[in-house]
């Protein structure tokens, strides 16, 4: 009983900051959400902070899991990289930019999971991912798979800096997605380009 209570108070916090934000949503407001009592939550969660981290760490596993789907089942790098732009399109648009600036900004612990994340899984991923494509004659050799890894993950990291894109100015989907375009021409070889809009017309139709 007592994880499914876990999982129900994760949930309902999530779709409260999905909505307003991590800072303006107080514990009473999720237990009102939840029709518990403050108390209930306190029995498993001793503060706010503690319930971001469960979330984070939530929200992280899923995204590792459907990462390792997407790769498992795509025949070739460029067919994973479609697809994983696709699995980005659909966590983007249900991501509130003030969540990511609230972490920032007011739940260091939070945010220091999620660049854990961010160096251990994301990154590892990407240089996989690139050597992968160098073998199968996707991806240009010449490129060093460290340096565009890191520098791909840090870039989609900055399309929510608000102060680069503000979020009344700019969708944040359409930032991420020009990114990530960018990248993905960037780094293929002819033989690779030619396969990826392959896939971008069939996806189109």
């Amino acid at each position: 009983m007592s994880i499914v209570q876990i999982e129900r108070i994760i949930n309902g916090g999530e779709e409260l900051f999905l909505q307003a934000g991590i800072r303006s949503v107080t514990m009473d407001d999720i237990a009102r959400h939840l029709g518990m009592s403050k108390k209930t939550i306190y029995q498993f969660f001793k503060d706010k902070d503690e319930l971001v981290m469960a979330l984070v760490k939530k929200k992280l596993k899923e995204d590792e899991d459907q990462m390792n789907s997407i790769i498992s089942q795509s025949e070739n790098v460029i067919e994973q990289m479609i697809n994983m732009m696709k699995c980005s399109e659909e966590i983007f648009s249900r991501i509130n930019p003030i969540v990511i600036h609230d972490m920032q900004k007011y739940y260091p612990n939070a945010w220091k999971q999620f660049q854990n994340f961010k160096a251990e899984v994301l990154i590892h991923k990407m240089e996989q991912l690139l050597t992968k494509g160098i073998n199968q004659g996707y991806i240009r050799p010449e490129i060093d798979v460290r340096i565009i890894a890191r520098m791909h993950v840090n870039l989609v990291e900055m399309g929510f800096n608000n102060l680069i894109f503000p979020i009344a100015e700019f969708n944040i989907w359409k930032v991420q997605k020009q990114f990530l375009e960018h990248f993905n021409y960037g780094i293929c070889t002819l033989k690779g380009v030619k396969l990826l809009n392959q896939h971008k017309n069939i996806s189109n139709e």
